[in-house]
């Protein structure tokens, strides 16, 4: 029955992602970006792709902060005519919506941080996601207080009812900043699942897979990330999402868990998640070692990538969105990796990107 009527509300912008999909750069580009001597020359290889002149008009010297803002751009134009399609009355509609929210949350954080820290309004306004922006943001810059931050601008965005479990914090500082982050996060992913779920058929069974191992993701990040900081057990176990593979037994064992040792062990009753700790993951110690926890970061990384080039190829579900704007996250992280490496003389560590 959804192969019968999916195509009447969603089979046109269904085909434009996934010519998106076709267009994402194909092993061969990276072994031709990851060749160039200059900046200049990595332009000249990605005017040959799908990304165009999309620097022509770029005055030198180019640099990668300007590469990377405008193939971010080239993204927001993508989504954009993809929203802009969707049947404003339609379900399509409602889940392009929510894929916007995560980076409302990042430039929600972004400015309430930079305007902890003493950071330029203007500066920071100019660093936010455009997929992410909203009326009342530059109000941001004022809020002292949690209470100021949602009455003043929160009320009035889709974030809302995602953070009437972040009250409770009264200062902004660096720790309540990052319980509310991760606070808006779980309420977040728990809200899409559901509102997916909801859907039924395959697009709850594939954003089921896609959004249970982004909760998963976070959890794991969360416990690592309060091994030696003030944030309680308690505090950390509130802060797991109550969906994903590790839900409910292995949220409450890291919970509990006092070191990395501990995670891994947690870990190993998952299949997918046991490799990360192979072939010179994580091997024990404290988790104080940065390069181990970056590490793990990237294996996550590829994890994600692999998961979303899968629901790529599915048809007649809305998981082909998702996964596209994923991987051409992804794929710019990775571009912006290679420029950057061209332009710091670091060639020994240009290939260390994640590719698909």
């Amino acid at each position: 029955m959804e192969m019968l009527t999916f195509n009447a509300s969603a089979g046109y912008l269904e085909g434009v992602v996934r010519g998106y999909r076709n267009s994402l750069l194909s092993t061969h580009i990276y072994s031709s970006l990851s060749q160039c001597e200059t900046l200049d020359d990595l332009r000249m290889q990605l005017s040959a792709t799908d990304y165009g002149n999309f620097l022509a008009n770029e005055q030198p010297p180019l640099t990668t902060s300007v590469i990377a803002e405008k193939a971010t751009g080239k993204l927001v134009g993508e989504f954009r005519y993809l929203q802009d399609n969707a049947p404003k009355d339609g379900t399509l509609a409602r889940f392009l919506e929510y894929m916007t929210y995560g980076y409302m949350i990042d430039n929600l954080i972004l400015l309430i941080t930079g305007t902890l820290h003493e950071r330029d309004t203007h500066e920071l306004l100019d660093r936010c996601h455009p997929l992410g922006t909203f009326d009342g943001m530059p109000a941001l810059c004022v809020a002292n207080t949690v209470e100021e931050l949602y009455n003043s601008v929160v009320v009035d965005t889709p974030l809302a009812g995602y953070f009437k479990d972040c009250l409770s914090a009264h200062d902004l500082d660096d720790l309540n900043i990052e319980i509310i982050r991760n606070t808006l996060y779980k309420a977040y992913l728990e809200d899409f699942y559901n509102f997916t779920q909801s859907l039924g058929g395959t697009t709850a069974q594939a954003m089921g897979t896609l959004l249970s191992f982004e909760a998963d993701r976070r959890t794991i990040n969360i416990t690592l990330n309060s091994f030696g900081t003030s944030l309680s057990k308690e505090q950390r176990a509130k802060l797991f999402p109550s969906i994903g593979k590790l839900y409910p037994a292995g949220n409450n064992a890291l919970a509990r868990a006092d070191d990395v040792d501990q995670v891994k062990q947690v870990c190993e009753y998952i299949p997918e998640y046991k490799n990360w700790w192979k072939d010179g993951g994580l091997g024990g110690g404290s988790g104080e070692d940065g390069s181990e926890v970056e590490e793990l970061e990237g294996k996550m990384f590829r994890e994600e990538t692999k998961l979303n080039k899968l629901e790529t190829i599915c048809q007649f579900n809305y998981s082909p969105f998702y996964a596209w704007l994923k991987l051409k996250e992804q794929e710019i992280r990775s571009i912006t990796w290679i420029a950057e490496c061209i332009a710091q003389g670091a060639r020994d560590r240009i290939t260390d990107f994640v590719q698909f």
